[in-house]
């Protein structure tokens, strides 16, 4: 369960951040977009490093 929940949301960390270079390679962008994709890319960044923290726990209980 955890092993797919945590893929579900490296999935869309993926989708987020391909995204937010869409939008960065725009010439022109409404702040509005730049706030909402630095919040998605801040809440994604969150989600995988708490996954890193998970595996590594795991890990290192498993050495």
């Amino acid at each position: 369960m955890a092993d797919e929940l945590e893929a579900a949301m490296i999935a869309s960390a993926e989708e987020v951040l391909a995204e937010a270079k869409e939008l960065l390679a725009e010439s022109v962008v409404e702040e509005q977009e730049l706030r909402f994709a630095g919040t998605r890319l801040a809440e994604s960044l969150g989600d995988t490093l708490r996954i890193a923290a998970s595996r590594g726990g795991r890990l290192e209980s498993e050495g």
